[in-house]
Parts: C-alpha cells; structure tokens; sequence
C-alpha cells in the first residue's frame, strides 16, 4: 500500500531539500534590489517636487508681500483718507447711539454728528491758524536773541574746527581755494507754488471725509453684516468677534489718546502759563497731544515751549520745561495709556517699535499716528486665524 504524501512531509522535505533555500534567497534578492533602487528614486523625485513646490510658494508669498507694499505706498492718500474717517466714525458712534436712544432717526442722527464734527474742526483749526499767525508775528521780535545764541554757537564750532584742523594739518600743506556756490533764497511764493499740489491732494482728501464720515455712522450695521457674511459659515463666528474685537480696540484707543492729551494739554498749559510763556494755552496743547507719540512724541514736544519761550525763559525755566514734559510722557506712556488702552492692545514694545519705523517711512508723519491701531488690528486679526497665532503671539506681550 502506497505511503500517501501529508502537507507537513512535504512542507518538511522542501525545507530539507539542499540548495532551495539558497536558491530562494538568490532569487528574492534579485528582484528585491531593483525594487529598492526603484523606491528609492520615488522618494527622492518627491522630495524634490515638494522642495520645488515650496520653494513656488516661497517665491509668491514674496511678490505678493512686494505687490502689496507697493499698492499701499500707491495709494497712501486714498488709504490714510479711509482710515481717519474710520476713526472719526468710531469716535461719533457713541453720540449717535445716545440720539438713537432718544428715538431719532439714524441717518439724522449721523448727519448732527458729522456737522457737529464739522464746526468744531472749523472752529479750532481758526483759533489754532489765528495763534499760529500771532505766534509766528511775534517770534521775529526775538531774532537778536536767536542769532546771539547761534553766534555763540558757531563760534565754538569754528574753534573746534580750527584747533583739530591744526593739529591733523601738516604745516606744510598749501591753502586750497574752497568752491563757493550761490544759490538764491526761496521766496514764500516759490515755497506756497512748490507745495500748492500736495496741498491740494490733501484738501481734496479732506473733503471726502466727512461724507465717508457719515456714510460709515448711517450704513454700520449694514457694513458689518456684510463683512460678517462674506466668510464660510464656519468661520463666520470668528469673523464677529474678530470684527467686534478691532471695533473695541480702537473706540477704546481714540478714547484713551483724547483723554491722555486733554491732561498733558491742561498740565502743560499751566506750567507754560507759570514760566510766563506767551501762547501757553496754544503750544500746550500742541505740546501735550504731540507727546502722545510713541517714543518719538518726547522730543516733538519740547519744540514748541521751547521755541516760544526765547524771549522770556532763563535756564531754570528751561530746565522746567524739560523735567515737565519728559516727566508727563514718561507717566503717561507707562502708567495711564498701559492702563487705558493697555488692556485692549497688548502688543510688545519691540513690534511697536517696528510698526512706527515701518509705516513712517510708507505714510510719513501719518504713519506715526496711525502705527498703532494698524498693529493692534493685525494682532487681533492673527490670534483669530491659526495659520498666523504664532505671529500674533510674536506682536503680543
């Protein structure tokens, strides 16, 4: 009777068979080494597409971030117009609610707000013109001081100049002729014909305002809506509070930065009325709304008491002057904008640092006022999108 085969004889034979295992091992590694090169060559190309692809969108994000300055050099009167009648309609928002409140019409009570606006610009920029004329009538009455004080000054310059001349010159060195060149006076002609075309964007710019003005009061909550709706539905939660976020920072930051240059206006202008400063009220409140200013605003300040005080301040007057007004910027900068406006913002010295540096070369001295809202919205907008918390963590405290 045959022996009938099992599958575990078998499967035990192929195992003992000499040489298949060799066999099988030379077989599989014949076909597993093109296989490798091949696996290998698949991740190297994909390596190479998504380096490829990353360095594309390395290369867009820049022009679109060069495209962007660009436009927002471009189109800085249009922008910086848009942005100061936004503040203007945060700043009246609070008046044009308390009318609602007494049951008058939105759109009426926007435009008594915007002609509110109107005629209380129009009066003090007649008082602030008419002091300026006065000042300006009066400062050449102090010319002999001015020159004198210059005198002193050039001659010290000129003998420092000539002692280190003297001792870097050779004695030897022949006297070379010194190129003169004449170039004639600017009259107040050439200077008004010279600036009459950014003097006339400016007013042109102006005068859109209080109709941007008004338009914003009427259409707030359309506008918002609006906004709010032009995001996915997902993201529309986020898109309100982002909204209501910047709305608070900046009503809170107007409020803060008006009463802040009320008191250093009012401290000023009593400590420039005791000196016997002529205008006080007038370079007082130029002097305490300038040094709002970040960092730069300190040295701003002191020009117009300064200025206005040659005639009349001895040097412990100017030393008063000085101890007041660095005295009221170092206070407010630290102790009462931190806690007004502080709260809202929450931005590190360093990124406002930079923000003033950034858009005082785009905007100029605009730049410096609007700096700070500007930044304190991309930080709320940030710490809203995750893609960019972590730059919003960098502009944060």
């Amino acid at each position: 009777m045959p022996l009938e085969t099992t599958p575990a004889s078998t499967a035990s034979q192929t195992l003992t068979r000499p040489g298949n295992g060799v066999a099988a091992n030379r077989e599989g590694n014949g076909k597993s080494e093109p296989d490798a090169q091949a696996v290998v060559v698949g991740v190297e190309e994909v390596e190479v597409l998504h380096a490829s692809i990353k360095a594309g969108t390395i290369a867009q994000i820049i022009v679109a971030v060069v495209a962007a300055l660009g436009l927002i050099y471009v189109l800085k009167l249009v922008l910086s117009t848009i942005l100061i009648a936004v503040l203007l309609a945060f700043l009246l928002e609070p008046f044009v609610k308390q009318l609602c409140r007494i049951r008058i019409p939105r759109m009426v009570a926007a435009l008594v707000a915007v002609l509110l606006l109107i005629i209380v610009a129009s009066g003090v920029t007649y008082f602030f013109y008419s002091r300026a004329v006065d000042f300006a009538t009066e400062l050449p009455k102090y010319s002999g001081r001015i020159r004198e004080t210059m005198a002193g000054v050039r001659a010290q310059a000129n003998k420092i100049e000539e002692s280190t001349r003297s001792f870097i010159a050779s004695p030897k060195a022949e006297k070379r002729a010194v190129p003169v060149e004449i170039q004639e006076t600017p009259g107040l002609s050439r200077v008004i014909s010279a600036g009459s075309g950014t003097l006339g964007e400016a007013v042109l710019a102006a005068s859109f305002v209080p109709f941007l003005v008004y338009f914003m009061l009427t259409w707030k909550d359309h506008a918002h809506s609006a906004t709010v709706q032009m995001f996915p539905k997902e993201h529309r939660l986020a898109a309100h509070r982002t909204v209501a976020r910047i709305s608070g920072m900046i009503r809170v930051f107007i409020a803060g930065n008006v009463f802040v240059g009320l008191l250093n206006a009012l401290v000023s202008g009593f400590v420039f009325w005791r000196l016997g400063i002529p205008y006080f009220y007038f370079l007082g409140v130029i002097s305490g709304f300038v040094s709002l200013i970040p960092y730069l605003g300190v040295f701003l300040a002191l020009l117009p008491p300064l200025a206005g005080g040659i005639g009349s301040l001895n040097k412990t007057g100017v030393l008063v002057v000085f101890a007041t007004v660095i005295g009221l910027h170092i206070l407010t900068t630290n102790v009462l904008f931190p806690k007004i406006v502080g709260k809202r913002l929450q931005l590190n010295p360093l990124a406002v640092t930079l923000a003033l540096f950034f858009w005082a070369w785009i905007w100029g001295a605009l730049g410096l006022i609007l700096a700070v809202p500007l930044v304190g919205a991309t930080k709320i907008i940030c710490d809203y999108v995750d893609s960019l918390r972590g730059f919003g963590a960098w502009l944060g405290e």
